[in-house]
Formats: structure tokens, C-alpha cells, sequence
């Protein structure tokens, strides 16, 4: 198996994260305004956003090649995209996805702020949507 490497994307090369999700027949689009972060083997395997928000930042986007699922790609890429960050993270995810991120340190209906409050009350209304977040750090 090639080496895994994870790293914020440049932002000239955003277009290839919008092709790898493409590639993938996946909704999500990389957000200009936050940080881009990609795992790659020799192409994308796994992509994330992570975008400042009042308060914290978002963590949206996330989607790893299906084929090479469970094997701690997204685990590690979400390690990294927050490494770095002080403030609190958030997401918003399905049910199912749940003991997912509690395992990776993100708890479940954490205190939102009321913009991202908002947005998940606009989101759940058309599918079933549950809010994460990690805190922040001291």
C-alpha cells in the first residue's frame, strides 16, 4: 500500500478536491474560504474542510475514497486538519456517524453557537442530522 500523506492543499489546486469528490459522485464542494485539507496517496484518497466560524471553526466535507475505507485515513486527516486549532471544532453529521467522531475526541450536541445553531436546525428539517464538536483546546 503507498504511503499515505496528509497537508493543507494549496489553494491554487482546490479544483482537484472538486474533482475527487466529482470522481466520487459526491455532493460536497471544497469551500474557498477555509482551510483545505487532503490526504493523498499518489491522487486525493480524502478530503476535508475545515472553516472558520464565529466562535470556532467547521469541519464539513469530509469523504474518503470507498475503497479505502477503515483504514484510519479520515481518523488521521481529521488529526491533522485540528492539530493545530485552539478554538472549538464543529460538524454536523448523520446519527450513524456518531461513535465515529466520539472516538476521535468530538462529543455529541455540544453548545453552538447560534449562527451554526441555525444552520443545523435549516439542515435537519430534510434529513436526519445530529451535531458534533471537540473543544477547545487550553
Amino acid at each position: 500500500m503507498p504511503d499515505t500523506r496528509y497537508a493543507l492543499l494549496d489553494t491554487p489546486l482546490w479544483p482537484l478536491m472538486n474533482k475527487f469528490y466529482r470522481t466520487h459522485q459526491s455532493s460536497m464542494k471544497a469551500v474557498r474560504d477555509a482551510q483545505l485539507w487532503v490526504a493523498r496517496q499518489d491522487e486525493i484518497v480524502a478530503a476535508l474542510c475545515l472553516r472558520p466560524v464565529s466562535g470556532g471553526h467547521w469541519l464539513t466535507g469530509l469523504f474518503v475514497d470507498p475503497a479505502l475505507r477503515s483504514q484510519g485515513i479520515a481518523a488521521r486527516l481529521i488529526a491533522e486538519a485540528v492539530k493545530g486549532v485552539d478554538e472549538p471544532v464543529w460538524l454536523f453529521c448523520h446519527p450513524d456517524l456518531r461513535v465515529f467522531y466520539e472516538r476521535r475526541g468530538f462529543s455529541f450536541d455540544p453548545e453552538l453557537p447560534y449562527a451554526m445553531a441555525e444552520r443545523l436546525s435549516r439542515y435537519a428539517r430534510s434529513k436526519p442530522m445530529i451535531a458534533m464538536g471537540l473543544p477547545a483546546r487550553s
